[in-house]
């Protein structure tokens, strides 16, 4: 399982770059999922998310699934591509798999990369 050092991660398994402000799906959650062949991006830029709040509906062959936010404030990019090309998700959903970038994301209860192995971990169990 990927799980880079840099970023921070929810419960749900969203994650988040403090950094750049940009969030989408880990690895586990798009292992999880299976072949994704569906992205809908629920918000645009200008809008304001809130922690938990939906921003994305996947489907994969296997399930669907509600993706949320896992930072505060308002959306600076949404990767309008995923729509096109929705399996990018599944391989590289720490890079050209990105949903939206938040600016002044503030994030709510995230996890460090530690915290959210052993956290993966527990469940796999």
């Amino acid at each position: 399982m990927n799980v880079p050092s840099n970023l921070k991660y929810t419960k749900s398994d969203e994650w988040f770059d403090p950094a750049n402000g940009a969030a989408g799906i880990t690895d586990y959650a798009q292992n999880q999922l299976s072949d994704i062949v569906f992205v809908e991006l629920l918000v645009d830029e200008g809008e304001t998310v809130e922690v938990g709040k939906p921003i994305a509906s996947v489907e994969s062959v296997k399930a669907s699934a509600e993706i949320y936010a896992p930072a505060s404030g308002t959306v600076s990019a949404v990767n309008k591509g995923l729509a096109d090309k929705p399996e990018t998700l599944n391989s590289d959903p720490f890079g050209e798999g990105w949903m939206i970038k938040i600016a002044g994301g503030n994030a709510g209860e995230v996890m460090d990369a530690d915290a959210y192995t052993a956290y993966c971990d527990g469940r796999a169990h």
